[in-house]
């Protein structure tokens, strides 16, 4: 015998809803087989439930396209703060600038080692330090260094971190849309489940079987067949 199974995912559950809710528009009021009150919870609550996935889809769409631009401006905030250390640690082995000098900056004395910014956030923390570091150093009466100016490097890390802040922010929203829509599928559920038990009650009658399963799957209840067994006619 074939079973039911409530659908497991958001657009499988609106498919589901929209067959009943289209098949009761299409049928007379007194040939519905699920109650008036039950369709018109079904056609309201699809209407909030597809708008919340439809919502769900922009804001994650939006935040994937605004990532791929941003994952250029971190690469690039990365290559320019490790260039800008590369060359300060260049100029202390020289000694044209002084090796105390790399605390303003935060780095370490002990070694010449570029700080891990494989993450974001070690992007976002070495890119002040550094920034804030040369301009200390130069108000002290140090001589800027160049190529990379610290200039140069502040308007690649500002554009990342605006970008890391936007980022954020969608990551917020796209979060927050999806809370609202998984809040939702208890209900969506609730309401599948009453008009699939409403259909096979009012259906249950009808013979022979294949034909009472395809009325009922008219009203978006979803059959599954168990392994090697074959369709009764």
């Amino acid at each position: 015998m074939p079973y039911r199974r409530l659908p497991n995912t958001d657009q499988a559950r609106i498919s589901s809803l929209k067959r009943a809710v289209e098949k009761c528009d299409r049928s007379d009021v007194y040939d519905l087989a699920i109650s008036v009150r039950t369709f018109s919870e079904a056609r309201n609550f699809l209407l909030k439930f597809e708008g919340a996935q439809t919502y769900y889809k922009e804001c994650y769409e939006n935040q994937s396209r605004h990532s791929r631009k941003h994952q250029l401006h971190v690469k690039n905030a990365r290559m320019f703060i490790s260039h800008f250390i590369q060359v300060l640690n260049l100029a202390i082995l020289r000694s044209e600038i002084k090796k105390m000098n790399k605390t303003h900056y935060g780095l370490s004395l002990e070694n010449n080692n570029v700080p891990d910014l494989t993450s974001e956030l070690a992007v976002l923390e070495w890119g002040g330090k550094i920034i804030a570091g040369e301009q200390k150093r130069v108000r002290d009466g140090g001589i800027p260094i160049s190529n990379p100016a610290i200039a140069k490097v502040k308007v690649y890390y500002d554009i990342f971190q605006d970008g890391y802040e936007r980022q954020k922010n969608l990551q917020s929203i796209t979060g927050r849309s999806l809370e609202e829509l998984a809040s939702m599928r208890k209900k969506a559920d609730e309401i599948i489940l009453d008009i699939w038990n409403q259909v096979e009650k009012k259906f249950k009658g009808i013979h022979p079987h294949e034909l009472r399963l395809n009325k009922c799957r008219e009203y978006g209840v979803i059959y599954y067949y168990r392994t090697d067994e074959e369709k009764s006619q």
